[in-house]
């Protein structure tokens, strides 16, 4: 079954969701805000993309962040990072239990089947 890790007040996020939803393709939701990020579930996401790739510098939590942790960044300090503010990962993240993709644009599910 697919997972789509997002967060609530993300609109790229409920757009991910509609998406599925309209291809009538089964799925699961886990807010990494209500529901958190555990180190294993970090780890299994990592085996798909590098760490640094998973780093929303777009995001408010990012700006928020001391200006140390956001320059001295490499992949240890990444993974803290993600596990201290779950927010600071791109999304929506799909897990589509061979692959992970990251964010959400129109026709990004086209070739999903259920």
């Amino acid at each position: 079954m697919l997972t789509l890790y997002t967060i609530k007040t993300c609109d790229t996020c409920r757009k991910a969701k509609k998406a599925l939803e309209s291809k009538g393709l089964p799925f699961q939701t886990h807010d990494l805000r209500e529901d958190g990020l555990s180190a294993s579930l970090l780890e299994h996401f990592l085996e798909h993309v590098p760490v640094l790739a998973l780093v929303n510098k777009r995001s408010k939590t990012w700006r928020d962040l001391p200006a140390q942790a956001k320059e001295n960044l490499d992949a240890n300090s990444a993974r803290e990072l993600m596990l201290a503010n779950p927010t600071l990962l791109k999304r929506p993240l799909l897990d589509t239990g061979e692959e992970i993709r990251i964010g959400f644009r129109e026709g990004d599910y086209d070739n999903l089947h259920g």
